[in-house]
């Protein structure tokens, strides 16, 4: 048996809130442009190089808590090689760390994922995701 090895490196996430999500959050949770905006994980064009992941190909974003399939863009704000962004939403949430640090609030930026190409895997609407999430 051959165990195909896929490249993978260890980046900091950082989740904010963004203009295209919040244009696409006025339409709905449940729309494609939401999906398009939000399905995302924006590199550094370095990493990606690194990883041999090709611009809008399936990755794994893998974090302590959870892990998500997003679609891979160069980024289009300035990104520092090792730094990574998903916008706020359903897809960031699945790998956010709860922890507090006593503020109440989840640790939102800041904190270790893995990013793998996973090439043919399907990322999954938002609907799917939040009733995975709850086990409905």
């Amino acid at each position: 048996m051959v165990i195909s090895m896929l490249p993978e490196k260890t980046l900091t996430m950082i989740t904010q809130r963004s203009i295209e999500e919040g244009i696409a959050l006025e339409k709905g949770k449940h729309t494609k442009e939401y999906f398009d905006a939000c399905s995302v994980i924006e590199m550094n064009e370095l990493d990606m190089l690194r990883l041999s992941i090709e611009e809008n190909s399936p990755v794994k974003v893998k974090s302590e808590c959870g892990e998500v399939i997003v679609k891979a863009i160069v980024g289009i704000q300035e990104l520092p090689e090792g730094i990574c962004h998903i916008r706020q939403g359903v897809w960031a949430n699945q790998i956010v760390p709860c922890r507090t640090y006593s503020t109440g609030v989840p640790q939102y930026s800041g904190f270790p994922v893995t990013v793998t190409p996973a090439p043919g895997s399907i990322v999954r609407g938002a609907r799917e995701l939040l009733f995975e999430s709850v086990r409905m």
